[in-house]
């Protein structure tokens, strides 16, 4: 079968020769795996769409044993060849799936990937089987960017999001708010050419997060504006949420 260029799968496979030069190790990645680190206890931990393990590996380096799902094996090549990457067992398909034989102290998502599902329906489906995995102490942390309809002109965007003296990294956006979709393309232009990346997301509302998570049994314990635990407020750009059983 024929991939969509929006699979996760296709855009892991296309995105793994860029993705830690484009997207370069964010400067709290320490602060993520702290904060991850306290909720997982004695672990296991479970990282959906663990990628190129920009938060796995700084995680399992203060001692929690770190699982992974990935859509991309290509990604997950890129990961095996940091130091320490070989030793995190990663299960290659659909993160939605948690097709994982065991239970966990922390399953965690980060970076806006669980907009990577591209329905309401995929991702309640993603809440309902996390809380079939989850210990009974266990947790379920989402963090993920605010969704802000302001950078839409008209239903569209183009914005710069990397400029140096020997490229330039363009996003071209359509966005639909009755869907709450943002079909993209992310540009490099460069001394090689212009290379075309897409991305396709579906964002959600804290709040409809929060709905989900009462549909499958759990419950918001705490969120956060970041992962130094700063308040979340109007002007948080991002949320870190943790869900519970309660």
């Amino acid at each position: 079968m024929k991939r969509s260029e929006h699979d996760p799968a296709a855009y892991g496979e296309r995105m793994a020769e860029v993705y830690d030069g484009w997207f370069a190790v964010p400067d709290d990645a320490e602060d993520a795996a702290s904060f991850l680190s306290e909720l997982a206890g004695e672990g296991p931990a479970l990282e959906l769409g663990i990628g190129t393990g920009r938060v796995a590996l700084p995680l399992a380096k203060q001692g929690v044993e770190v699982r992974g799902i990935d859509a991309s094996e290509a990604m997950v090549t890129k990961l095996r060849q940091k130091p320490g990457g070989k030793s995190i067992p990663v299960s290659i398909g659909d993160f939605a799936n948690v097709d994982v034989v065991s239970t966990f102290s922390l399953i965690y998502i980060v970076y806006n990937t669980f907009f990577a599902l591209p329905t309401q329906e995929e991702q309640l489906r993603c809440f309902t089987n996390v809380a079939r995995r989850l210990g009974e102490d266990g947790v379920f942390v989402v963090e993920a960017f605010m969704p802000d309809i302001t950078l839409y002109d008209r239903g569209q965007r183009i914005g710069v999001s990397d400029l140096r003296s020997d490229r330039v990294v363009l996003e071209a956006a359509l966005h639909d708010p009755v869907n709450q979709l943002v079909v993209s393309n992310q540009l490099i232009l460069s001394g090689d050419g212009v290379k075309v990346y897409p991305v396709r997301l579906r964002y959600t509302w804290p709040s409809e997060l929060d709905l989900m998570a009462r549909l499958v049994g759990l419950r918001l314990r705490e969120r956060c504006g970041g992962w130094q635990r700063e308040p979340f407020t109007a002007e948080s750009r991002r949320h870190v949420s943790v869900y519970d059983y309660g």
